[in-house]
């Protein structure tokens, strides 16, 4: 069997605390669990975080970059979607996202997104329920916690810290840009900090 390069080592997963879940569990989340610690808290698999964000940044490396619309309520996810926005030429909506920005023509802010990442689809909720309502493909960066019915593409990983936010975005924009044939000093121009910033 062929070994399976990670897209940072390891240590930089943990350092981050991708791993780090929550002592609440959906269901739908149990397969990405490596194990429940004796506290009752859920540690994410990060071996699967890993393939799930090369196989995001490659599905959206087929979308026009334009066309790609990054989602975060969360303060833990506003510099690192927007970071994310500037480094891929995606769209970043962070703060309050505003009904009718996908679903109403007529809105001042109205966006014809055909890709959507959520930083957390229960605090992003008002963002998947018009994505849903459009059929727009939604990637979601997902807890323990989340409930991922509506979600295409589940990238498990702590959604809760400036950090693990920060270098899941990073890596995501990372391999978006790889995929489209960036060249190398492009990508290289990536800063994990900048994502990672307080």
């Amino acid at each position: 069997m062929a070994e399976v390069t990670e897209l940072v080592d390891r240590n930089a997963y943990l350092a981050a605390g991708v791993h780090i879940g929550m002592r609440e569990k959906n269901k739908n989340m149990m397969e990405y669990v490596f194990k429940r610690r004796a506290d009752g808290l859920c540690v994410l698999d990060i071996e699967k975080t890993d393939v799930k964000v090369k196989v995001a940044g490659s599905f959206l490396a087929q979308y026009r970059k334009e066309r790609v619309l990054v989602v975060s309520r969360k303060a833990a996810g506003h510099k690192a979607a927007q970071r994310f926005a500037d480094a891929t030429g995606a769209r970043a909506i962070v703060g309050r996202f505003m009904p009718g920005a996908l679903t109403n023509p007529s809105f001042r802010d109205y966006f014809e997104a055909d890709v959507v990442i959520l930083v957390d689809p229960a605090s992003d909720k008002q963002a998947l329920k018009e994505a849903i309502q459009r059929g727009i493909p939604v990637i979601a960066l997902c807890d323990t916690y989340n409930d991922t019915a509506y979600v295409d593409l589940v990238v498990p990983t702590n959604n809760k810290g400036k950090k693990s936010v920060g270098l899941v975005l990073y890596l995501m924009a990372r391999e978006m840009l790889k995929n489209r044939g960036a060249d190398d000093e492009t990508v290289e121009a990536l800063n994990l900090e900048k994502f990672q910033e307080e």
